[in-house]
């Protein structure tokens, strides 16, 4: 009887990130944006900013994220001061840095720098650990021809799904 012989294999990638509690959603980004790849980012947060969130609040509507030098910052997010804060209070739209890998701050630096990308948050929510974490897209901005396409082709998809629906 022959050997068998056992390949190395790399752990799948999940599909999607562990969001537990989700704090702040940007939908419009989806729209606005035609999404390349995503990443998932720690943020570097004050204590207050911290329980702020944990109540569920904060926006990241109108916020963007940019790379300076070797950091990947939070720009506009507005994280309101929390109620019982003192004067240890935090500043509501400071920037915020965002903890990734040497490796994926330089992919993108290299995208935003070369191919004209933008960095946009998805949403800022909470994993099974505890930790505030950022879905952060590497996205290229869509013309109005564009959004007029994605709208045609979602409202297709809903009209397809309910004649399914009725025929059976």
């Amino acid at each position: 009887m022959g050997r068998l012989h056992r390949t190395r294999m790399s752990r799948p990638k999940p599909a999607t990130f562990d969001k537990k509690k989700i704090v702040a959603e940007n939908r419009r980004a989806r729209f606005e944006y035609s999404i390349e790849t995503v990443y998932e980012a720690g943020i570097a947060l004050t204590g207050t900013e911290v329980k702020s969130l944990r109540f569920g609040q904060g926006t990241i509507a109108e916020s963007y994220a940019e790379v300076r030098g070797e950091e990947v910052w939070l720009v506009n997010a507005n994280v309101p001061e929390f109620s019982h804060g003192n004067r240890f209070n935090h500043e509501a739209k400071r920037p915020r840095k965002l903890l990734l890998h040497e490796r994926e701050i330089n992919k993108l630096h290299g995208a935003v720098a070369r191919e004209g990308m933008t960095l946009v948050p998805l949403s800022v929510y909470f994993n099974s650990r505890g930790r505030a974490k950022v879905e952060l897209a590497l996205a290229k901005g869509r013309k109005d021809h564009d959004k007029r396409a994605a709208i045609k082709e979602r409202e297709w998809k809903r009209e397809a799904g309910r004649l399914m629906r009725e025929r059976g």
